[in-house]
């Protein structure tokens, strides 16, 4: 395989606060999952997809096939590391996970850390 890059310049990876954390899982209540990983894993396609749809929507859902815990948690950390972004939360076969992309913004006043009043 080779070596993924970012296809946007402009998205950084973030250290969220606890806060920003909680607004971030509130807006992704809503959210279906946009990539499905399948049984072939995180192919080179499927990285692809996950590259252009956190570059869109910023907040992605990602269903994973079902495995143990610690499985999971290896993927999804890969997944955010080789896409710069964030895991918001993990719950059953679903991840949440956040790349901000300054372009965009989509997400610029709830990853704030003044109160939304």
């Amino acid at each position: 395989m080779t070596n993924f890059k970012a296809t946007s310049e402009l998205s950084i990876r973030m250290n969220l606060s606890k806060v920003q954390n909680k607004r971030l899982r509130a807006e992704s209540h809503l959210l279906k999952p946009v990539v499905m990983i399948g049984q072939n894993g995180l192919t080179e396609a499927v990285q692809n997809e996950i590259e252009i749809a956190i570059e869109h929507h910023e907040l992605i859902k990602i269903r994973i096939p079902a495995s143990e815990k610690s499985v999971k948690k290896k993927m999804i950390d890969s997944i955010c590391a080789r896409h710069k972004a964030e895991s918001i939360q993990a719950i059953g076969n679903v991840a949440v996970i956040y790349r901000r992309n300054v372009k965009s913004d989509r997400f610029g006043k709830i990853v704030s850390d003044k109160p939304l009043r």
